[in-house]
Parts: C-alpha cells; structure tokens; sequence
C-alpha cells in the first residue's frame, strides 16, 4: 500500500509562524524532501526533529522525484518543503506532486505561510482578483517579452525578485507597462519588515542601478492592473526612447532598439530614433 506525499508551508521569515500540524508532520513522516537541506535542518534544529532528508530541487527534480516516488510506493510518508511558504508554489515541488496523482499516491497538505498572499494582504492593492507572475526570466529578451504579454492585464500581479535584479526589474517594468500604482513589500515577517507604496517611475528612480538605493532582502512586488481600456499609444515617446537606450546597453544596435521598442509602445519607430540619436 502507497504511503502519502505532506506538503508543508514553512515560516517565510519568522520561526513562530510554523503550526502544530506542521511540526507534527515532519514528526511522524518518514523522511522529508527539501529544497535545501542546509536551510531545511536548521528549521529542524529549531524544533528539535530529527528526520532523514532527501535533496529535491529544479536541478535534480527528475532523479530525485524517482528515488522519493519509490519510497512514496513501498509505503513511506515523505513531507514536502520549500526553503520558506508553501511548496509547489513557484517551485519545483509542483512536478512530484503532479507525478504523486498520476501515481495514485495521496496528497495531502499542513498549510503554511505563503509571501503571495500576504504580501497583496499587507499592500492595500486591489485583490478581489489577482494574478500570480512569480519570478520573471533572468534572459532580457524573455523578461521583455513576458512583460509585453501582461501589458494589458487588469487584475493585480504579483512577482518576486531577487535584491540584485530588483533595478533591472523595475525599469523593465516601467518601459512595459508604463507608470502605475506598485507596492513593494520586502523581509515578509522579518525584522525589517517594510511596505513601500509607490510607483513604477518613482520605484525605477529610487533603486537605479545607476547611483540609486542598495535593494537589500527579497521583494514581492505588487503591481496595479492595468486600466479599463488601454490606448494604443499609452507610452510616451520619452518612455519609448529609454526602453530602447536599455536594449542597445543589451548591444543592440540604434536602429534595431527603435523597432524594438516601436513594437512594445505601438509607437512609430522613426520617433523613437530621432529621439536617440538627438
């Protein structure tokens, strides 16, 4: 008889917010399989559990699934973390458990803190309806391009991102979607726990990478839908021109970053290029 898969949300940042069920969980189940082992025993040393871990991350997630699946078949009970908030959000852990119903191998869940929702609960922003982005790619072009897909996107979203790409985030963002209503939530639960209510012109200018403030912690950023109706032409040429001073700093060239950007404001691509070459 197939044991079961346990998905458990961890503390995002305060060891207090871990329930009873939760630590109950890991201490009855077989064997646990984390994200990072490292950052998974010292949550363990904390409560003072001791548990057989399994290293189950996006590089290994095939391996690794089969070694847990097996288990999972003979009989065993394995919990499933993340390194903070709820696994399979955003993170690898949604493959085993996809493989754990093809399996027939039950799944069941301690619910825990998770940085979406409480970041949109801690930001005021709309959030009758809201749509999760997670992390955009690393790869400009791909950033670029799913910002371009979004543009038109009226109900609130929500991405991560890392300290150090924060800057490059929120220009991209401003050149995308134009200036709007953000919130930048940042150390969930932490000591420095903050919420900065702003906007996308204000928020590129604050943490330029060019003399701006030092992004410090990880950010969720709340960003507000876009209007009822969008214009065509809801850029302004000045919006355009730095979008494209951004892509040759990416090594395109003059021409080829106006018609980038013609495609992306909807502006014509002849304005856009007296304006860099002024």
């Amino acid at each position: 008889m197939a044991g079961k898969l346990i998905l458990v949300g961890t503390p995002i940042g305060n060891l207090g917010d871990m329930s009873p069920r939760a630590i109950e969980a890991m201490e009855t189940c077989d064997f646990i399989a984390a994200e990072d082992t490292r950052v998974t025993m010292k949550l363990l040393n904390h409560f003072g559990i001791r548990k057989p871990l399994v290293s189950y991350y996006e590089h290994n997630k095939r391996s690794s699934g089969e070694i847990i699946t097996a288990k999972l078949l003979a009989g065993e009970t394995c919990v499933l973390v993340t390194d903070a908030g709820m696994p399979a959000i955003s993170d690898p852990g949604e493959d085993i458990v996809d493989k754990c119903h093809v399996l027939g191998i039950p799944v069941t869940c301690a619910p825990g803190p998770s940085a979406v929702v409480t970041a949109l609960a801690m930001s005021g922003m709309p959030s009758g309806r809201f749509s999760f982005e997670g992390f955009l790619s690393v790869n400009k072009k791909s950033r670029r391009d799913h910002l371009d897909e979004i543009k038109n996107e009226r109900r609130t979203m929500i991405f991560y991102e890392a300290p150090h790409k924060l800057p490059a985030m929120l220009q991209d963002m401003y050149g995308a979607l134009g200036d709007r209503r953000i919130a930048i939530v940042r150390e969930l639960t932490k000591l420095h726990e903050e919420v900065i209510r702003t906007t996308l012109s204000e928020a590129a200018a604050r943490y330029s990478a060019d003399g701006g403030e030092t992004p410090r912690g990880e950010f969720v950023i709340i960003v507000e839908g876009a209007p009822d109706e969008v214009a065509d032409e809801h850029y302004t040429p000045e919006q355009a021109a730095e979008l494209a001073k951004s892509l040759m700093e990416d090594g395109l060239s003059v021409s080829e970053a106006a018609k980038e950007a013609a495609k992306v404001t909807h502006l014509k691509k002849g304005d856009i290029y007296k304006l860099l070459v002024q």
